[in-house]
């Protein structure tokens, strides 16, 4: 993949205008942001149905007033009005091939003018593209998340060309080329340190808050920040091919392939729209050989009417309008109506460990100190020297020990540790790998089968503590584990940290399915294997859980402060990080769920009912028209039942 097709597609993105039924122009993320952000009075989408029904309504009171004429044309412009936002779409997929609910309403209109319903015609018209329009108000967002992604990469990096150094641009990069990463720089691509001991900030690519120590011979990926010691890179991959861009790709393919997906009325209305159209014309033909044409064309054209689906196109966008406003107020934001439709479905949910189910925040959650030393010595010794860090694990370790002195004469040694000298006494803190444990050695064993990183406090050589620090997991974790259960929905936990942190994290979480140790692409696959079995989703906040994001039936990103690739890939996104949230969404979709669906049947049931007495002339058109107006006032009242905000399931 080529970073200048990464870049447009990751900026051009699709919007629909009006409505489900319409074509999707590209616009750039510009755009589509500034068009989020207009006010509804300035939303051509909203202001046509809105004039169309100023139009009919003013239309009803001129026609109470006796003034007949100026009623009809009132009625006509909200007619086109209404129409306009629907109809041109319809017959366009007509054309492709594609048959929806737009082109049984556009019929139904057509049917009503020709039999001088115009009035009627007006209200189908009106209410279908109001309906419609606020639905597309309810889901606006701007995209471009992707591109995010590639702001990652830096535009230039440096290499070893003949004994210097030279800078090329980062997308020139290739294979086997010695690339110096300083520190403070993000590594442009792929590739394995050759010289050099550092720490890298890998959260953009794995998740994970906790530094990864390397030296000569592990690999890097594209985009890690070298936080310590200057190294020397040789490259594995190209720098338009790499480990982001292969996020991008998968992302991009996993939202292409859950992009046509059709909403649940129009699945409906695929089988429906020429079932009628075939009966119309049988009516229509058959009867016109055997009795009076007219009769049976005027009946054709009622059974036509009678069999549109109006509570049904109207009541189902209204019901997700009316839900997915209610999920926002607390803190559930869902992106479109046929996401909506799906969340009601979802039976097992994967869960990012790092930021979702844990603090992101590491934290010092044990402390062995040597015989005759104190947890409050240890903790300032070592804080004395890590106040002069800004490794996640110094930050750590100083939180705990607030007002500690500082050390003197404190040097740092890149992938190792720091040492220094506080009350005359030489203080070194560092990795177990660097430092021995000393007589804590099993307890430091001990530690990490817990999932904790340990680091070793030595006084004048000796070592006299550990410290074990682990990113926690959220209070709330385990009854909300408990909750989704008694809903029957399962969990399982995947992470891009080591399998002895995962395990030690999800029996605290009462999670027994535990994927650990990987990558993007990884993740995805898991998706795609929990998929086989049923409606999967995803939860996650990183670039990292982007693919898998995009991969599952729903991916919701967790928190405000999630990545713009994980908000943008997700399909439900959580503006808090409370875990609580989520039983409580699923209950609210089901809850929603169910409603669409007793209107859906009432709306088949009503169109059941009445084609038989439209075929047999027992009810006329006024008379089927004034059913369907009864019908849609009660799916409308049901599915406003939508709105209310469920309580806290957990």
């Amino acid at each position: 993949m080529h970073s200048a097709g990464l870049l447009r597609d990751g900026g051009g993105r699709v919007s629909a205008a009006c409505g489900c039924e319409h074509d999707e122009p590209e616009t750039t993320s510009g755009e589509e942001a500034e068009e989020a952000a207009r006010p509804w009075w300035r939303d051509r989408g909203i202001m046509v149905p809105v004039f169309s029904g100023v139009a009919f309504l003013t239309g009803l009171v001129l026609e109470w007033a006796g003034l007949e004429v100026p009623a009809l044309v009132l009625f006509w412009i909200g007619l086109l009005l209404g129409a306009s936002t629907f109809t041109p779409g319809a017959i366009r997929k007509l054309f492709k091939g594609k048959l929806g609910i737009g082109l049984l309403m556009t019929i139904s209109a057509v049917g009503a003018v020709i039999l001088g319903y115009v009035e009627e015609a007006a209200a189908l018209a009106f209410l279908y593209s109001i309906a419609e329009a606020l639905e597309d108000k309810a889901m606006d967002r701007a995209r471009g998340g992707l591109r995010a992604l590639l702001k990652l990469v830096p535009e230039t990096a440096t290499i070893r060309r003949d004994g210097a150094s030279v800078e090329v641009p980062a997308k020139d990069l290739a294979v086997g080329q010695l690339m110096l990463v300083r520190p403070g720089e993000r590594i442009a691509t792929d590739g394995i340190v050759r010289t050099g001991r550092s720490s890298l900030d890998t959260s953009a690519i794995t998740g994970e808050s906790i530094p990864v120590e390397v030296e000569p011979g592990d690999t890097v990926s594209a985009g890690a920040i070298n936080t310590a010691g200057a190294l020397e890179v040789e490259t594995t991959a190209a720098g338009t091919d790499n480990s982001l861009t292969t996020i991008v790709d998968l992302v991009e393919k996993a939202q292409a392939e859950k992009g046509d997906r059709a909403r649940l009325a129009d699945r409906i209305a695929r089988p429906l729209v020429p079932g009628v159209l075939i009966l119309a014309a049988l009516v229509a033909i058959i009867g016109s050989l055997l009795g009076d044409p007219e009769l049976w064309i005027t009946r054709a054209l009622v059974v036509l009417v009678a069999a549109s689906p109006c509570a049904l196109a109207i009541s189902v966008p209204l019901t997700v309008v009316a839900a997915i406003g209610s999920a926002s107020k607390f803190g559930v934001i869902i992106k479109s109506g046929a996401v909506f439709e799906r969340f009601g479905v979802i039976r097992h949910v994967a869960v990012d460990k790092t930021g979702t189910l844990t603090r992101n925040e590491p934290a010092v959650t044990a402390v062995l100190t040597a015989e005759g030393v104190t947890e409050k010595q240890a903790l300032a010794w070592a804080a004395a020297l890590e106040q002069h860090s800004t490794h996640p694990l110094a930050a750590a370790i100083t939180a705990a020990a607030p007002g500690a002195p500082a050390a003197d004469g404190v040097t740092e040694q890149a992938g190792h540790g720091i040492e220094g000298t506080l009350d005359g006494a030489r203080i070194t803190v560092g990795s177990p790998r660097w430092l021995d444990a000393g007589t804590l050695g099993e307890q430091v064993a001990g530690l990490e089968e817990q999932g904790m990183t340990v680091v070793i406090v030595h006084r004048d050589g000796t070592p006299v503590a550990a410290i074990g620090v682990r990113d926690e997991l959220r209070p709330e974790v385990p009854e909300v584990v408990r909750t989704l259960a008694a809903q029957g929905i399962g969990v399982t936990m995947l992470t891009g940290d080591n399998a002895r942190t995962a395990r030690a994290l999800a029996a605290q979480a009462g999670i027994g399915d535990v994927r650990a140790e990987l990558r993007p692409e990884d993740k995805a696959a898991a998706i795609a294997e929990l998929g086989e079995k049923g409606a999967v989703a995803m939860i996650g906040d990183g670039i990292n859980d982007a693919p898998a994001l995009a991969a599952a039936d729903i991916g919701i990103a967790m928190g405000a402060t999630g990545s713009d690739a994980a908000i943008e890939s997700a399909d439900v996104a959580f503006t808090g990080h409370d875990l609580r949230l989520l039983p409580r969404a699923f209950d609210h979709a089901r809850r929603g769920r169910h409603i669409i669906n007793q209107n859906i049947i009432l709306s088949l049931l009503i169109i059941t009912a009445l084609l038989p007495l439209a075929l047999f002339g027992v009810l006329g058109l006024a008379a089927v028209v004034l059913v369907h107006e009864i019908a849609e006032v009660v799916v409308i009242l049901n599915g406003l039942r939508a709105a209310r905000t469920p309580k806290s399931a957990a």
